[in-house]
C-alpha cells in the first residue's frame, strides 16, 4: 500500500451538476433563483399560518412543520452548491461533508413521517370529522411531529456511526453535488457491507412503516369518500387531500428511485437527477402546490398582503 493509500483524506471535491465551466454562471442564477422562491414559499406559509388564528388547526399546524423542514433540506444542500459554481476547486471539508450527510438523512427521514403524520390528520379528518378535534388535539400534534423528530434523529445516528469507522485514502471525488450516503459510501477504501446493510435495513424499516401509514390512511380514505353520495360532497373531500397526495408522490418517487436503486444500474446523472429532484424541487414545489389549491391560505395571504398595504400607505 502507498502512503497516499495510507493517508486519511481531508476534503472531498464536488463533482457538482455539470462540470462545463461555460454553464456554472447559469447554473448559479437558476439554483439561486430555485432557493430563494423555495425559502420565500415556504416562509410564507409559515407566516400566514401563524399570523391567521382560523389557521390554527391539526392540518396546517402539520403543514408548518413540512415548510420547515423543507427550507431545512434546501438549505443543508443548495448554499455549498453555489458556492462551488463560482469556486475554481468544489471542496468540502471532511468533517462537512460527514455533518452534510447527517443532516440529509435526518432532513429526509423526518419529512417522510411528518408526510405520513399529515395522510393520518386527513384519515381523522375525512373518516372520523366528529371527533377528529379531539383526535388530533393540541398534545397528540406535539407527540406526533416530536416522534418523527426522534425517529429522524435515531436513523441520522445509526447510519452515520458506521461511516466514522471507515477509512478514505483515495479517490477524493464525490459524484454528486452533495455528500449523499451513497455517493459517499462509494469513495471507501475499506469494506462498507456494514455501513450498507444498516442503511438499507434502517431505509426499509422507515420507509415501509412511513408508506404503510400513508397507504392506509388513503384506503380509509378514498372508501369514505366513494360513500359520499353528493358529487360536491365527494369532490369537497378529496380536494382537502389532493395537495398532499401529490407532495407525497413526487417526494416519495425521488426517494426511492435514488436511494434503493440497485448499484448495478447505477448512473451518475440518474442520481444527480433523483438528487436535485427530492432535495432541492419538491421543496421547491411544496409551497407552491399547497397554496394554489388552497383557499384558506390564499385568503389569508390576501388578509396579510391587505394590511401591508394599508400600513404602507
Amino acid at each position: 500500500m502507498t502512503m497516499k493509500n495510507q493517508t486519511t483524506i481531508r476534503f472531498f471535491l464536488l463533482s457538482g451538476v455539470s462540470s462545463d465551466p461555460q454553464m456554472q454562471p447559469f447554473l448559479f442564477f437558476l439554483f439561486l433563483l430555485i432557493y430563494l422562491v423555495t425559502v420565500m414559499g415556504n416562509g410564507t406559509i409559515m407566516v400566514v399560518i401563524k399570523a391567521d388564528a382560523h389557521l390554527h388547526t391539526p392540518m396546517y399546524f402539520f403543514l408548518f412543520h413540512l415548510s420547515c423542514l423543507d427550507i431545512c433540506f434546501s438549505s443543508v444542500t443548495v448554499p455549498k452548491m453555489l458556492q462551488n459554481f463560482l469556486a475554481e476547486r468544489k471542496t468540502i471539508s471532511f468533517p462537512g461533508c460527514i455533518a452534510q450527510m447527517s443532516i440529509i438523512l435526518l432532513v429526509g427521514c423526518a419529512e417522510v413521517f411528518v408526510l405520513s403524520v399529515m395522510a393520518f390528520d386527513r384519515y381523522a379528518a375525512i373518516c372520523d370529522p366528529l371527533r377528529y378535534f379531539g383526535t388530533m388535539n393540541n398534545q397528540v400534534r406535539i407527540r406526533l411531529v416530536g416522534g418523527a423528530w426522534l425517529i429522524s434523529i435515531v436513523f441520522a445516528l445509526i447510519n452515520t456511526a458506521p461511516v466514522l469507522n471507515l477509512h478514505f485514502c483515495g479517490p477524493t471525488e464525490v459524484n454528486n453535488f452533495s455528500c449523499e450516503f451513497p455517493s459517499l459510501l462509494q469513495l471507501s477504501c475499506t469494506e462498507t457491507f456494514i455501513s450498507k446493510m444498516t442503511f438499507l435495513t434502517t431505509t426499509m424499516l422507515a420507509s415501509l412503516t412511513s408508506f404503510s401509514i400513508t397507504l392506509v390512511s388513503y384506503i380509509c380514505i378514498i372508501s369514505t369518500i366513494l360513500k359520499i353520495r353528493s358529487a360536491g360532497g365527494r369532490g369537497k373531500a378529496f380536494s382537502t387531500c389532493s395537495s398532499h397526495l401529490t407532495v407525497v408522490v413526487l417526494y416519495y418517487g425521488a426517494a426511492l428511485f435514488r436511494y434503493l436503486r440497485p448499484s448495478s444500474s447505477s448512473s451518475v446523472a440518474l442520481d444527480r437527477l433523483f438528487s436535485i429532484q427530492c432535495s432541492i424541487l419538491t421543496p421547491m414545489l411544496n409551497p407552491i402546490i399547497y397554496s394554489l389549491r388552497n383557499k384558506e391560505i390564499k385568503a389569508a395571504l390576501g388578509i396579510i398582503l391587505g394590511k401591508i398595504k394599508n400600513l404602507c400607505m
